[in-house]
């Protein structure tokens, strides 16, 4: 190999870079300006850069901008060619949103667009603004934008916590780490409060507000960090992208991470708990390596026990561990060292002496050699009675370190068999075609019994060389000095060979265990991906574990409550460990630091939306079964098992989702389409009757009191029946969205007035009360529906009560919304039932022989939820009655209008105007 193939670019990362970059110079370029808080100059550094564009030439167009009444923002947009916002009708409103069709239609090469989390109004094409933005950029155009850090969807429940206020609006933090550039806007805290003060960022009356919550220096100087410590995350990824796009080697010391070295001997722990201090006072992430060599690949298993022990300790101090084969430690410390850019290596003190350093440089000393760019820290040993005793597991090596033996007696055994088999092919062959043969049996024992037994095969093979072949025969004398030259040839070519052999093996058993790793990981998810049942996602994982790790593995699936129900059959499982590991995302059981006496090990199906469940496995390896759940290689690997199984049950999860949606859809869409047919065929007709039977009552000559009594009760029954059938058209006309509302600010003691006189023949053999707070606001809203909402509650309060009940009307305002209930003092709802009774065709008696097809509720929550309120039914005690509140979004009310100064004179004068 020569030396610089390690750094010679691999051809197929450099055509998926080429094509990378390929669509990425077809794609426009984001630019976001980057703040802790509203005020700190996002928006005006924004429009500062637009203006410099638009007099350098640059085709640009302002998309949205919000200046929010700053005059200093107001002025910065002067000049600049804005793009007109599209009108959308919204629950009777008209609002302006961003015209993403007419800013397609014009392609400037440059657009802003303020506020990159806003959502948008219900009609336009996307949801998000962010999402207009990627089609902007997926058109060529370039976008300016900007994003406030508690808008950030990772950061949104920690600001919400330092603030106490949480914002709906959020970006996808991987909409800002795609983002081209990132400008961070930044000013003091102190300056941002005086600014405040000055109403430079919201008007006199927000700001007081504002002052006395989100803006205070405490929040500021909080969000301030966040935004800084986020800003540096997205520096230290651009810079890292840069280094490997332009393949630069050396260490840039642009970051404090820190690197430990595990070690096989004692004070691996000490290194480890001495790097994650040093970390903590640095508040530098930090990464914990082991490199093992084909020598400790055969280390007793207490030592290797040891080992994994030490980097579980070091991922539990919060370490990224690594375990890296390779030869050359130095050589991989290095690698690993400048492909994470670590310019600081944390290293123990070599325990051995002066004379075996001058003999073999430390790995210490080959990493300053090899690179020099990189600082070392070498940690003191520790105590000595700290250092760690000798592992009670070494005692059970007996058995392997005979197989040890073993091995050398056949290495040295095959070097005689090849001597004794040569002694007869003495007279057909040269000695050099011995010698030959002697070096073949050197590579064959390296290639099967490793770099030991092959270098005492050496010393063997040249001894009985020397022994029968070289004369004087049969005595290690020799007569021609040439012949020590060619033992001298022979040793050190059996000891290289067979050095270079055991390596080759060493690697090629690595590469074999890659690639069975690799492989599995393919298979099971090409089985995975075509599945549709989670039985078949139980079976495959199952199976796939048990190949994999050799453990029986099970797989335990929640209910609709969150309770993990146990499978039938197989091994006996501890449910509340399962439960445990489940309830909090982390595994428990064997291995771990949570019940670590289990022999299961519990692994949650951690999948992007929520826990899907839980794998639990029972490793079978004898008298170490579990020992590979230490091995981070062997952790990472069952952890992508794991969520590749938990993907796939979120998505046939979804699929179940989806197909019931369609379904629901399909059934409403017919129910909606059936309603609105019978109503209409069924309204002309009814409307007739009701007619007739009213001519029929007053007709002349006048009817027999029998007679009379017929025509009431048919007048009665359908003026019922129309009323049902009013209702069912109503319904389909709001569900249709062909209904209109009339909003307009009224009072609400009107509307309770016509409700209580249109209700009157059904309330006349109840008591009603009305308890409405004297200082009711004037509400925007449609008069007809919500009299109509009133009259159905009103209705029903009757319907379900006994003759001689209350019914109490009582509104007030509750914080931002004027609330409306309408109580009775009955029986009350039946238990469970608060939400039911909204459902379409639901009644409050699943059998009765009250009139009605449960539609008077349903049609009241579509009526509020359409003027932005919300309905809902409060329980009471049994016998306690019933309660049904619904709530009005208060607004502020226009002025009203003033009268002319001169005209006021007039009147308080008496004058005629």
């Amino acid at each position: 190999m020569l030396p610089n193939d390690s750094q010679r670019p691999d051809p197929d990362a450099l055509l998926a870079q080429v094509q990378a970059q390929e669509k990425k110079a077809a794609r426009g370029r984001l630019r976001i300006y980057f703040g802790a808080s509203a005020g700190v100059g996002k928006t005006y550094a924004m429009l500062a850069a637009a203006r410099k564009l638009l007099a350098d030439g640059q085709d640009l167009l302002v998309g949205v901008v919000e200046t929010h009444g700053r005059q200093d923002t107001a002025a910065q947009l002067d000049g600049l060619p804005v793009l007109p916002l599209k009108a959308i009708e919204y629950r009777g409103k008209t609002l302006f949103e961003f015209d993403l069709d007419e800013a397609l239609r014009c392609a400037p090469a440059l657009i802003l667009m303020d506020e990159l989390a806003h959502s948008n109004v219900a009609g336009s094409r996307h949801p998000k603004r962010w999402q207009d933005v990627e089609e902007l950029l997926a058109a060529g155009i370039d976008v300016l934008s900007t994003v406030n850090v508690q808008h950030l969807e990772s950061l949104n429940d920690v600001v919400g916590g330092i603030t106490g206020v949480r914002v709906a609006e959020t970006l996808p933090d991987t909409v800002f780490d795609r983002a081209d550039e990132v400008v961070l806007v930044d000013i003091p805290a102190d300056e941002l409060l005086h600014r405040l003060k000055q109403g430079k960022v919201y008007q006199p009356q927000q700001a007081e507000r504002a002052s006395q919550h989100f803006f205070r220096k405490g929040n500021l100087i909080a969000l301030r960090e966040l935004a800084l410590r986020r800003t540096a995350d997205r520096v230290q990824d651009d810079v890292q992208a840069y280094r490997v796009e332009k393949s630069i080697n050396p260490v840039w010391k642009t970051g404090a991470a820190l690197l430990a070295c595990v070690g096989p001997h004692a004070g691996g722990e000490h290194v480890i708990r001495s790097t994650a201090r040093l970390a903590s006072q640095l508040n530098a992430e930090w990464h914990a390596l082991y490199v093992e060599t084909p020598r400790l690949q055969r280390l007793p298993a207490g030592q290797r026990e040891r080992i994994l022990k030490t980097l579980k300790l070091a991922q539990d101090l919060g370490a990224r561990t690594a375990v890296n084969p390779s030869a050359d430690i130095a050589g991989a410390v290095v690698e690993y060292a400048r492909s994470a850019n670590i310019s600081k290596v944390i290293v123990g003190r070599s325990r051995t002496g002066a004379l075996a350093r001058l003999w073999h440089a430390s790995p210490a000393a080959r990493m300053a050699s090899l690179a020099p760019d990189i600082d070392l820290v070498e940690v003191g040993l520790p105590p000595a009675d700290a250092a760690p005793r000798r592992a009670a597991g070494e005692d059970a090596e007996a058995p392997r370190r005979s197989s040890r033996h073993w091995r050398y007696i056949l290495a040295a055994g095959a070097s005689l068999a090849t001597a004794l088999a040569s002694v007869p092919l003495q007279p057909y062959l040269d000695l050099a075609n011995i010698a030959m043969l002697s070096l073949l049996t050197v590579v064959l024992v390296a290639v099967r019994l490793g770099r030991g037994p092959a270098a005492l095969a050496s010393l063997v093979g040249v001894a009985c060389f020397d022994f029968v072949f070289v004369p004087p025969r049969f005595s290690f004398a020799v007569g021609d000095f040439q012949y020590v030259i060619t033992f001298g040839v022979m040793l050190a070519v059996g000891l290289i060979t067979g050095h270079l052999t055991a390596g080759l093996r060493f690697q090629a058993r690595v590469a074999s265990h890659r690639e069975a790793r690799a492989r599995a990981l393919y298979e099971f998810s090409r089985e995975l991906s075509g599945v549709l049942q989670t039985e078949q996602i139980f079976d495959i994982t199952k199976s796939a574990i048990e190949r994999a790790f050799r453990a029986r593995a099970t797989l335990l699936l929640p209910d609709d409550d969150g309770s993990l129900q146990a499978p039938n059959g197989g091994e006996p499982l501890d449910i509340g460990i399962a439960q445990w590991a489940f309830d909090h995302a982390q595994a428990a059981g064997t291995g771990t630091d949570t019940l670590p006496a289990s022999p299961i090990f519990y692994l949650p199906l951690i999948a992007p939306m929520r826990t899907r469940g839980v794998l639990a496995l029972l490793p079978l390896e004898g008298a170490h079964r579990g020992r590979w759940l230490l091995v981070p290689e062997q952790r990472q690997h069952l952890d992508t098992f794991a969520a590749l199984a938990a993907i796939a049950l979120e998505r046939v999860h979804y699929i179940d989702v989806a197909q019931g949606a369609l379904l629901q859809m399909e059934s409403e869409r017919l129910r909606n389409s059936l309603l609105a047919a019978l109503s209409h065929d069924l309204r002309t007709p009814l409307t007739s009757l009701v007619g007739l039977a009213e001519s029929l009552a007053l007709s002349r000559p006048a009817l027999s009191p029998a007679q009379l009594d017929m025509a009431r009760s048919l007048q009665s029954e359908t003026v019922r029946m129309s009323a049902l059938v009013a209702n069912l058209l109503d319904m389909a006309r709001i569900e249709s969205g062909q209904v209109r509302l009339n909003l307009q600010w009224q009072a609400l003691e009107e509307v309770v007035g016509s409700a209580l006189r249109a209700s009157g023949p059904q309330l006349q053999q109840h008591a009603v009360q009305t308890q409405l707070a004297p200082d009711l606001p004037l509400v925007r809203y449609d008069a007809v529906l919500i009299e109509r909402v009133l009259c159905n509650l009103l209705e029903n309060a009757a319907k379900y009560t006994p003759p001689g009940s209350t019914i109490t009307v009582a509104a007030g305002v509750h914080g931002q919304f004027l609330q409306v209930t309408v109580a009775d003092d009955g029986l009350g709802l039946p238990p469970g039932r608060e939400e039911a009774i909204f459902e379409k065709f639901t009644r409050g008696e699943r059998e009765s022989n009250k009139p009605g097809v449960g539609l008077g509720l349903a049609i009241c929550r579509a009526i509020v939820e359409a003027h932005g309120g919300t309905i809902h039914a409060q329980p009471h005690a049994p016998g306690q009655g019933a309660a049904i509140v619904f709530s009005l979004p208060l607004g502020t009310p226009p002025a009203p209008p003033e009268i002319e100064l001169d005209d006021a004179n007039d009147h308080e004068t008496g004058k005629p105007t």
